[in-house]
């Protein structure tokens, strides 16, 4: 199993700690996500606010996919606390599947994924979606597939991290 060293103790008890935010979305959670493989949208706002959030852009096909396991482990141990963790998968990188059905494969079935996926989308330049022009805006855009970004309570990036 993956180390998951690439995010510390001391960073998320950061993001998991303070109040609860205000009824009002932040900006970074305005907006709503297609769920992989299913017929419904994520309103980011109503799922993810309040909460401590790790965001990661994901890719099936590249030789960081392993890190689906470590992400699901920080996701189990951690969820009772809180945390959410949501998987964006993209082809910005051209190592992503062609359709969203074989995107769910390799999350779902090959390593066991729980988390919330959203359906491929952009996530560098000016395509990139609301979420991750925020993000970008607030810390870096990724530099590469499965970049994280820790998500305070509060909507703001306290952490980014590379592959």
């Amino acid at each position: 199993m993956m180390n998951i060293r690439f995010f510390s103790i001391p960073l998320l008890l950061l993001a998991m700690s303070g109040a609860a935010m205000a009824a009002d979305c932040p900006p970074l959670l305005q907006g709503e996500l297609p769920k992989l493989r299913a017929k419904e949208n994520i309103d980011l706002c109503k799922r993810f606010a309040g909460k401590p959030l790790v965001v990661v852009n994901t890719a099936s096909f590249c030789g960081f996919a392993p890190q689906f396991k470590g992400l699901e482990a920080l996701s189990q141990r951690y969820k009772g606390q809180g945390l959410e963790v949501l998987g964006v998968p993209s082809n910005d990188f051209k190592q992503e599947a062609k359709d969203g059905e074989e995107t769910a494969k390799v999350c779902y079935v090959n390593y066991g994924v729980t988390f919330t996926m959203t359906e491929p989308q952009a996530v560098r330049g000016d395509d990139a979606t609301h979420l991750f022009k925020v993000l970008a805006e607030q810390s870096s855009a990724p530099r590469w597939n499965f970049y994280k970004y820790v998500v305070d309570r509060q909507g703001k990036v306290i952490a980014n991290f590379s592959s």
